[in-house]
């Protein structure tokens, strides 16, 4: 690690036991403060709630997309609508190969074969890519997402691509974003009406039944709870 990098941990690590309980607009109000144009936010466009905000604490604020190929209409419908209407600069990374030099070179369907190498491809090497020009960025996670998430540091240190990570809803509950959605208008995804709760890839991502976690319709049967982007 870099003197740099070891500064920013610390600055990190500082900002997380700071801000813990700090509304989540402050969080951000730091970031911008902190890192500027050095600063973005990624969005799944699952929904437009941390873009929003952090377009009120740094307007024109990039957002990342990961455009993995595999993504429901509904999401690359709200991407282009978030980008139409809000203070955002959208920036649509795309994995090395599209789908079908993909399926040339490791058999078609690999998300059903092998998923984390799937999202490997066509997730994290494209976000390890396009934040090499970055210190920091933002995520939507919230601790009430899953087991998984429950430790999400509000500000925390991102080992594998060695940035600041800040998640400046973790401590939001559903409700809390549901409320923040309706007194702001901000735009979500279709699909969260239709039964999904957490929308990733089409062939990845099922419909949630009632009593079950957020997350439990991404790799549902398949023993994987996360893309790799967060763990």
């Amino acid at each position: 690690m870099t003197t740099a990098q070891q500064d920013l941990r610390t600055l990190a690590e500082q900002a997380g036991r700071e801000l813990e309980e700090a509304p989540a607009l402050d969080v951000l109000r730091w970031a911008a403060d902190t890192f500027g144009p050095r600063f973005c936010v990624t969005s799944s466009m699952e929904d437009a709630v941390v873009a929003h905000l952090a377009s009120r604490a740094l307007p024109g604020v990039d957002v990342v997309f990961l455009d993995t190929g595999y993504h429901f209409e509904e999401t690359i419908g709200t991407r282009d609508a978030v980008a139409a209407v809000m203070d955002v600069n959208v920036i649509t990374l795309t994995p090395r190969r599209t789908v079908a030099e993909q399926d040339a070179e490791y058999g078609p369907r690999l998300y059903e074969r092998d998923p984390d190498l799937c999202c490997a491809l066509r997730k994290v090497a494209p976000l390890r890519d396009g934040l090499a020009g970055y210190d920091a960025w933002a995520t939507g996670l919230r601790r009430d997402e899953s087991p998984t998430r429950a430790n999400t540091p509000v500000v925390g240190w991102d080992e594998k691509r060695r940035k600041v990570k800040v998640s400046p809803i973790a401590r939001w509950t559903q409700e809390d974003v549901d409320a923040y959605v309706t007194a702001h208008g901000v735009l979500t995804n279709p699909l969260l009406t239709d039964g999904y709760a957490s929308v990733g890839c089409a062939p990845c991502t099922r419909r949630v039944q009632a009593g079950e976690d957020a997350r439990a319709g991404r790799w549902a049967g398949r023993g994987k709870t996360e893309c790799g982007l967060h763990g």
